[in-house]
């Protein structure tokens, strides 16, 4: 009798399944035909040419960005900006270039370390005349750029008027510089080095393929300098290759330790992720540093260390991307990013702050509420919880600036200062050493005055918009005094406010000159000497497994 009670049920639920995976297909026909339809009605109809590569691209970008931001979708032309942005290669010279304006030249802004650019002597503030016999003057920063990046292995010829005086040539003078494009790999490991006698520390920017490695080589570096303490900063790290994050969190952690474990829609796609190599050291305290800009693969790293007991974690909550992406081909060249599965810590969490599947009734979508997290528990008992990124064991907060300070970076003060710095000074004193004399901090006043920006407070930002609000509602005439008297009260002279902020600004302003004469690392350490939020950091105790 069960028998004959259960066939039944089995032969519903086949039903079921393939009833959905018709529909499915049926609705997928359904809107296929129609795109098609309207493109062949566009094409005989449309009042003008039909756009119709542009069109199409935007249909497909629209049609991704209802899913999440990470799906996306990559032509053939776009293939080598989207391996520098997962891979932070690509083929060139090696240099940032700079272009003052549409009628001006490109101005070398700053060349990396050993680059191509660096080895033929090019330095800031050499002028770039001509690109391949292409005049600079005609060409905007991307085309430029476009110009300089090439296949490795060709060659680009430059002409250049040089700012210094060099080996074979005088300040001012024009000569012709031909560089051998390489395969250009900015460092995930930005700086390595001793804090004090015992604290050793890296940061890394990403995770592209070997970094793993790279961090190892850094940390046996380091414990070799007497290294008693190892920080790794994972601020402002916005991911990568998740089996890199598995290669680092491999360095702390016994061989066969679950690092990640990941679980898509697709039957099977369920994986575990362990440790397959000998740790380089299971004892040495390690502090991770994390903030709202550590993402991805760092959250995966923050997370495995702070499940398994191995780290401490400092800083503010991270950003929440438990969202994993897989590369897969398409026709004619093309490749799509999309979400393809979810990760979970050690403990069993995921990070995911955002829930992209169910989005409100205007399309827009929300963070998970902390009363529907959960609470996990790490190897030694400790409680963690999911729903919103790595919360870590100490919360320290950044420095926080102000709105003058953005605003003097975001609309390119600083760094035009810096340029006029270089060109009257042919080298500076060594980047431990380097400070910014008031003199030249007076130069910088005197330089920003002359330069249009937004320059008020965030105080007088916010009544100017509240001011704009009054207005529309009727309000302001009858409060018109004591909106006259803020507004006097709040209407600093910029001078005075770029004084004020000096404490704020000189940073900026020394790791953007030091970086123009030794490089990135050094441009790192400088930023070190300012680094409040990791000096408070260094004075947290190692978390305290319980007993």
């Amino acid at each position: 009798m069960k028998k004959k009670l259960f066939l039944p049920a089995i032969l519903l639920i086949a039903f079921s399944m393939t009833s959905t995976a018709q529909s499915k297909g049926f609705t997928i026909g359904q809107w296929t035909e129609i795109r098609n339809a309207v493109i062949r009605e566009l094409n005989r109809s449309y009042v003008d040419s039909l756009p119709v590569g542009r069109i199409e691209k935007a249909a497909i970008d629209a049609m991704l960005e209802s899913l999440d931001p990470y799906t996306i979708y990559v032509p053939e032309e776009e293939k080598e900006d989207f391996q520098m942005m997962i891979n932070s290669t690509y083929g060139g010279i090696g240099a940032i270039i700079y272009k003052p304006d549409k009628n001006g030249n490109v101005l070398i802004n700053e060349p990396y370390a050993n680059s191509p650019a660096a080895r033929a002597g090019l330095r800031c503030c050499d002028e770039i005349i001509r690109i391949d016999d292409v005049p600079a003057q005609g060409l905007t920063a991307s085309e430029a750029s476009d110009r300089m990046k090439g296949k490795p292995g060709t060659k680009v010829k430059f002409l250049v008027k040089k700012c210094f005086a060099g080996p074979a040539w005088a300040a001012g003078d024009t000569v012709e510089v031909v560089i051998q494009r390489e395969r250009i790999h900015l460092p995930d490991v930005e700086y390595a080095g001793m804090l004090d006698a015992e604290t050793g520390y890296v940061q890394q920017a990403k995770f592209t393929e070997g970094v793993g490695n790279s961090v190892k080589e850094a940390f046996l570096m380091l414990k070799k300098q007497g290294m008693k303490r190892f920080v790794l900063d994972l601020r402002g790290n916005g991911g990568g290759l998740m089996h890199e994050a598995v290669n680092i969190v491999s360095l702390f952690v016994p061989r066969g330790s679950v690092v990640v474990s990941s679980k898509g829609r697709i039957e099977g796609s369920a994986q575990v992720y362990k440790t397959t190599s000998d740790p380089v050291d299971t004892e040495i305290p390690v502090v991770v540093l994390v903030d709202s800009g550590s993402a991805s693969a760092s959250e995966i790293v923050a997370g495995a260390l702070q499940d398994l007991d191995r780290a401490t974690i400092i800083g503010t909550r991270t950003y929440g991307k438990g969202l994993v992406q897989s590369i897969r081909p398409l026709p004619y060249d093309g490749q799509l990013k999309v979400t393809t599965a979810k990760y979970y810590t050690p403990s069993g969490r995921c990070v995911q702050a955002i829930d992209y599947s169910n989005r409100k009734e205007d399309g827009s979508v929300g963070h998970i509420p902390d009363s529907l997290t959960h609470e996990f528990k790490t190897l030694h008992g400790r409680t963690v919880r999911d729903g919103g990124g790595i919360t870590p064991d100490y919360e320290v907060k950044a420095k926080e600036y102000s709105r003058l300070t953005y605003s003097l970076v975001l609309n390119g003060i600083i760094e035009q200062f810096t340029l006029d710095f270089v060109r009257r000074h042919e080298s500076i004193a060594p980047a431990d050493d380097f400070h910014l004399s008031d003199a030249e901090f007076d130069r910088f006043v005197e330089f920003a005055k002359g330069k249009k920006f937004d320059y008020r407070s965030g105080a007088k930002a916010m009544f100017d918009e509240m001011r704009k609000t009054l207005d529309k509602d009727g309000l302001s005439e009858n409060l018109k005094p004591q909106l006259d008297a803020l507004a006097k009260a709040l209407d600093i002279e910029k001078e005075q406010f770029l004084r004020m902020k000096k404490d704020e600004i000189v940073p900026f302003l020394e790791e953007e000159i030091v970086v123009r004469y030794y490089f990135q690392e050094a441009g790192v350490k400088l930023r070190l000497r300012y680094d409040a939020q990791l000096k408070e950091a260094l004075t947290k105790p190692a978390i305290v497994i319980p007993d």
